[in-house]
């Protein structure tokens, strides 16, 4: 009797919907964006679950806002870059797991991208 969904290649969307504990390999639903001030257009980094206010280093103006999950941006700030894995690096440690299921500790680099994931 065959099952009633793929437990090893579950889609995208599953995975988004479980705990970031209980996925076929764990990831963390949090990520660092680099946001532009609209004032002095300087580049700041921040937590996308930031607890405190935000504020830009040159110019003073509130970047983002803490609610009780993610930081909520204010408006007129630009979302540069969001900096994580791409969906590529996180099939292949999928793959990885399936096949080796021996890097625990180890930290696994994406060569071609530059981030420890």
């Amino acid at each position: 009797m065959p099952l009633a969904k793929d437990l090893l290649h579950p889609s995208l969307e599953d995975e988004k919907r479980t705990h970031k504990k209980k996925r076929l390999v764990q990831s963390p639903n949090s990520y660092f964006m680099d946001v532009k001030c609209p004032g002095c257009y300087k580049i700041t980094t921040v937590f996308s679950h930031a607890q405190t206010v935000v504020l830009c280093v040159g110019c003073s103006t509130v970047l983002c806002q803490p609610t009780g999950g993610k930081a909520r941006l204010t408006e007129g700030n630009l979302r540069a870059q969001r900096r994580t894995c791409p969906p590529v690096c996180a099939t292949l440690h999928v793959d990885l797991y399936i096949h080796v299921k021996a890097f625990r500790n180890a930290q696994i680099h994406c060569v071609d991208i530059n981030y420890f994931c």
